[in-house]
């Protein structure tokens, strides 16, 4: 996944920075929460994103480590699924 150009998450990220945007200017949405979002699917394609994800570790470290340790154990669950998926298939 690390260094890895995806086309999904790109698209997810910039979709995530796009809501952040509009959030800090529509009172209905978390702007603040959806750029950090967008900033940590997009660390691993871009240098900028993963500037951002430093300075919000060393603002916030503790809930960045909580959402890379749920973004890991998401991961390995979709992996079990998959493999799963793969023995019921002939």
């Amino acid at each position: 996944m690390a260094g890895r150009p995806s086309l999904t998450r790109k698209f997810a990220g910039f979709g995530l920075l796009g809501l952040g945007v509009l959030g800090l200017v529509l009172p209905i949405l978390q702007g603040i929460l959806f750029l950090a979002l967008g900033l940590f699917v997009l660390r691993d394609q871009y240098h900028w994103a993963r500037d951002g994800m430093a300075k919000l570790r060393a603002r916030w470290p503790s809930q960045v480590d909580g959402v890379e340790a749920m973004e890991a154990k998401l991961v390995a669950w979709s992996r079990r699924q998959a493999g799963r998926i793969r023995r019921l298939l002939p």
